[in-house]
């Protein structure tokens, strides 16, 4: 004989509302619904509606046992079919809801009343095979794809550390102006400046700017947009570069 599964939820005898939560496949919320159950079974289904299975597989047990098609007894008792038994008493053992589904629902196999042997999970047919392999190859794709993505995007890293390494030593060794580079910054701005506002031997302005504000005012017309050109810095810049020029002049 075939080695079976070990189902743990299967049981001996069944009330109506555990079999039918196992036929509905709500095992994980037994609890929840056994409460419901103690306290009004009669509104299963509206306390429950995202579950309608559970009504009706509930329901269809009980028409059953109406009708004498399924054995019933009182807490695991088999009595006579016609006998009364409370409702909280009843129940229907597991033989006898096995064969009553195999007559009345063929097409249906909950894991509870049939479990499947081991030859049952050996035995895959070609069709599961061949949609099983080619998504498996899809995966293998995509995998392959994303570690090319992690090999390149771990090589862009590499490459902005060493850009940003070679950036810091490059504003370590000249990220500070000596102090004669700066007076000559300032002595070039300041003669630009001059040469602007100054006149020829026969006293013809050299250029159109009447004064420094109108200087300030050109640049930042045409070179509004580029860093670190803003009216105040030009003034700062201008006026350091005419003091610094008639220090040395």
């Amino acid at each position: 004989m075939p080695e079976h599964i070990f189902n743990p939820h299967t049981k001996i005898f069944y009330r109506p509302i555990d079999a039918a939560l196992r036929w509905c496949n709500l095992i994980r919320h037994e609890a929840e619904i056994i409460r419901v159950d103690e306290v009004c079974p009669e509104n299963l289904g509206k306390i429950f509606p995202q579950w309608p299975c559970l009504r009706a597989t509930t329901e269809k047990i009980y028409d059953a046992v109406r009708n004498g098609e399924l054995p019933y007894g009182c807490l695991g008792i088999t009595v006579p079919i016609g006998s009364y038994v409370e409702p909280y008493q009843l129940t229907i053992r597991h033989s006898d809801l096995r064969r009553w589904m195999q007559t009345h629902y063929p097409d249906q196999r909950p894991s509870f009343l049939f479990e499947p042997s081991k030859d049952a999970y050996e035995k895959v047919s070609l069709g599961t095979f061949l949609s099983l392999k080619a998504d498996r190859d899809t995966i293998l794709r995509e995998l392959n794809t994303l570690q090319q993505h992690h090999q390149d995007f771990l090589k862009d890293l590499q490459a902005i550390g060493l850009e940003r390494d070679e950036l810091n030593a490059l504003i370590k060794t000249h990220g500070h102006v000596s102090e004669r580079s700066e007076i000559t910054y300032q002595n070039i701005i300041g003669v630009l400046v001059n040469l602007l506002l100054g006149h020829s031997p026969a006293g013809k302005p050299l250029s159109v700017f009447k004064n420094q504000a109108a200087i300030v005012d050109a640049v930042l017309a045409r070179y509004r947009d580029v860093p670190g050109l803003s009216k105040r810095t030009l003034d700062e810049k201008f006026a350091a570069a005419n003091r610094s020029l008639k220090k040395h002049t």
